[in-house]
């Protein structure tokens, strides 16, 4: 059985920093994109950052625009762990953020309909 499993998450202030992690189990995701999404209360579920596995053998990183330099996503392919490494937090990062995976990209990388396993999401607060 797949599983998807986010930790890391917390209540921090304003200028802080934390790093998630997705452990990812039930078969091997080497070659899966996987990548994390957030929801703000009220707000739509939103792309944040993905790694792919390209041609070279190496992971690529990809960001939605607005969090380019202060989010890092890495990834260890051999334990199957993606990490999300939030820098200079704000009050507008609060969400919960998710781990996603997709066995096969068929479609854009930044839309959630394209992965088709989720965690169950850890919750970020960042007070003022």
């Amino acid at each position: 059985q797949v599983q998807l499993v986010e930790s890391g998450g917390g209540l921090v202030q304003a200028g802080d920093s934390l790093r998630l992690s997705c452990a990812a189990s039930g078969r091997t995701f080497t070659t899966d994109t996987m990548g994390w999404f957030r929801q703000a209360p009220g707000k739509e579920r939103e792309f944040v950052a993905c790694t792919r596995w390209s041609a070279d053998n190496v992971y690529g990183a990809y960001y939605t625009n607005s969090l380019k330099g202060r989010f890092t996503i890495s990834r260890d392919g051999s334990k199957n762990t993606v990490f999300l490494k939030m820098n200079n937090l704000k009050p507008e990062d609060t969400a919960i953020y998710y781990c996603a995976a997709a066995s096969y990209m068929s479609g854009a990388y930044d839309s959630s309909y394209n992965y088709n396993y989720w965690g169950q999401g850890t919750q970020v607060t960042v007070s003022s």
